[in-house]
């Protein structure tokens, strides 16, 4: 009989879901429960409370949202709200009915003010407006810290809540209008190389900084952090208050990081900028000291991460070639 507990990865096909999959069965773990988006949609209430009333979670993994960059955030503010707080609702709403004391809720950076002090620390939560290029998104994730936090004050539950910085790694999106920074930059590098673009044009002025963090490496923090005990989880934490920062401590020039995602790519071109196009946030460093009081740090450089990264973005054109010559 199987005595492990029974982890239910929501958004497992995602970046940081099948990120904390690895790590999981890395760690020993068989009784991991998954679903893809078409066996079970997250935003249909009775779809997520049959799940729970017949699967038997022990934990939850809350890693499936909706995501994207700028100009996904800004054409599609609607749906960013919407799909995000119901999943969120559901999943949070339905663990609790069918008693999983256990959830981890992943939100991101972009909850703090756009103008917060550098770096970030985790009581700056709603303390100054929002990036309005993101807002629909941050105003989600924060529902979701909320979420939690008033689940726990209510019913003695143990949610808990870690906000990661920009995250990169294998099984990241890479679609040519809807991704982030680092797997646009990347396939555009990419296919400026193959074509002998002389030129690449980056979006913005390129002087914003930014904080990244390897996908394996959140992965690890949030395992970490969801099997902290009780006592010192809360010994650093407060109950209105309880979200944990999860980054590298260190950023770059999004000009710098075109300039290594470049060298990486191999691309020998030259690279512009586009001020005429938005900037985002001018910064956004997080302050990982409380992460690291509890005992972990990220380990891995940003050049290991952005190789590893490409040398996955490669396999999948390739994968995916091969799956259109079929």
């Amino acid at each position: 009989m199987n005595t492990q507990p029974r982890i239910y990865v929501a958004g497992h096909n995602g970046l940081v879901g099948s990120a904390i999959v690895r790590v999981l069965r890395a760690q020993g773990h068989t009784n991991i429960v998954t679903r893809s988006h078409a066996e079970l949609e997250l935003t249909d209430q009775a779809q997520v409370r049959e799940f729970f009333r017949n699967e038997r979670i022990d934990q939850v993994y809350l890693a499936a949202a909706k995501v994207g960059g700028i100009h996904a955030n800004n054409t599609y503010p609607a749906d960013f709200i919407y799909d995000n707080m119901m999943v969120q609702a559901n999943v949070v709403h339905e663990a609790w009915r069918n008693g999983v004391n256990k959830l981890l809720f992943l939100g991101s950076s972009c909850i703090y003010p756009r103008l917060a002090q550098q770096p970030i620390r985790e009581e700056y939560l709603m303390s100054g407006m929002l990036e309005p290029t993101n807002e629909p998104y941050a105003m989600a994730k924060i529902a979701g810290i909320k979420l939690c936090e008033s689940y726990n004050r209510q019913y003695g539950t143990d949610y808990r809540s870690v906000m990661p910085t920009n995250l990169y790694g294998p099984g990241d999106n890479y679609h040519p209008e809807n991704s982030h920074v680092i797997p646009a930059l990347m396939r555009r590098f990419h296919e400026a190389k193959l074509t002998g673009a002389p030129e690449v044009v980056i979006w913005g002025s390129g002087k914003p900084m930014r904080e990244f963090l390897y996908v394996d490496d959140m992965a690890e923090a949030s395992v970490y952090v969801m099997n902290l005990d009780h006592d010192t989880y809360a010994s650093t934490t407060d109950p209105m208050h309880s979200h944990i920062n999860v980054g590298t401590g260190e950023d770059v020039t999004i000009a710098d990081l075109a300039r290594l995602v470049g060298e990486t790519v191999g691309y020998r071109g030259r690279i512009a900028f586009d001020p005429s196009k938005p900037d985002g946030t001018p910064r956004k460093l997080l302050d990982v000291s409380k992460l690291k009081s509890l005992g972990w740090q990220a380990r891995t450089p940003l050049p290991e991460g952005l190789q590893r990264a490409y040398a996955a973005f490669v396999d999948l054109m390739a994968d995916q070639e091969k799956r259109a010559a079929a």
